[in-house]
């Protein structure tokens, strides 16, 4: 299994949250936070969230940082995507949703597990204690995260930017809520672990409310979809920083969410 980088473990800087309803005063939940290398006076800046996948569950804090937070926190993206970055760590024994994702026909359930609703409080706080441009808040997450990417801009659509769900999936009943938010899902064709069904299914409700999601199936790829979805040749990356919500965005966050 690959660990993550020097890169990344010097430039995310531990954390820990006790959010309100989760785990008991012992078990706060546990997150690493990236800050631009050069925060200038006056300016603010972009923030990625990235959900994990179900391997990298656990308490060390420093699991989560493999894949996108390795790219991110490499000098040539440091300097070329200047943004916050937050990556929570799913305690070992729960997950970001709760389903059984190799079923091509299960959904996850309606309410969010407490990791999940735990991330929108990290979220909160670190809006309102850092100097982030609410208008390019961007979420991204790749297996059991990406489902959990899925769930959480649904529920909570104005919060964010952009999405960017990799090798996920969610409820095809979610799609009005999704419908204008700018969104590129990535699959593997050959995924034998979540099926690229349920990606599609994601696709084809959104498109049929009226949405316009950017797609791509990996064909002949299995389910390490991540490694060339966040490749910064792929474009994903140059995608997901070239977007804006026009109203301002995360109109629903407070620091008591």
């Amino acid at each position: 299994m690959p660990t993550p980088s020097p890169d990344a473990l010097l430039a995310f800087q531990e954390r820990q949250l006790q959010a309100a309803g989760y785990g008991g005063p012992q078990a706060p939940i546990r997150y690493r936070l990236m800050r631009p290398a050069e925060v200038r006076l006056g300016e603010t800046y972009p923030l990625v969230v990235f959900l994990h996948g179900a391997g990298e569950r656990g308490d060390d804090n420093r699991s989560q940082l493999k894949y996108l937070p390795d790219v991110l926190a490499a000098a040539p993206q440091r300097k070329r995507f200047p943004c916050f970055a937050i990556a929570p760590q799913c305690p070992a024994d729960d997950f970001w949703v709760r389903l059984d994702w190799s079923d091509p026909d299960a959904v996850p359930q309606a309410a969010p597990s407490a990791p999940l609703a735990a991330v929108r409080s990290i979220l909160a706080q670190t809006l309102a204690s850092e100097p982030i441009d609410p208008a390019r808040v961007y979420l991204t997450g790749l297996s059991m995260g990406g489902f959990g990417a899925w769930h959480l801009a649904a529920t909570n659509p104005d919060d964010f930017a952009a999405l960017a769900p990799v090798c996920g999936g969610g409820d095809p009943a979610w799609a009005a809520a999704l419908k204008d938010l700018p969104i590129w899902a990535v699959h593997g064709e050959a995924d034998d672990v979540v099926p690229v069904g349920h990606s599609r299914k994601m696709i084809a409700a959104i498109e049929a409310v009226g949405g316009k999601p950017k797609y791509t199936e990996l064909q002949g790829v299995g389910h390490d979809s991540w490694t060339p979805a966040y490749a910064p040749e792929f474009g994903l990356l140059d995608w997901l920083f070239e977007q804006r919500r026009s109203s301002g965005g995360t109109g629903g966050l407070s620091t008591s969410a």
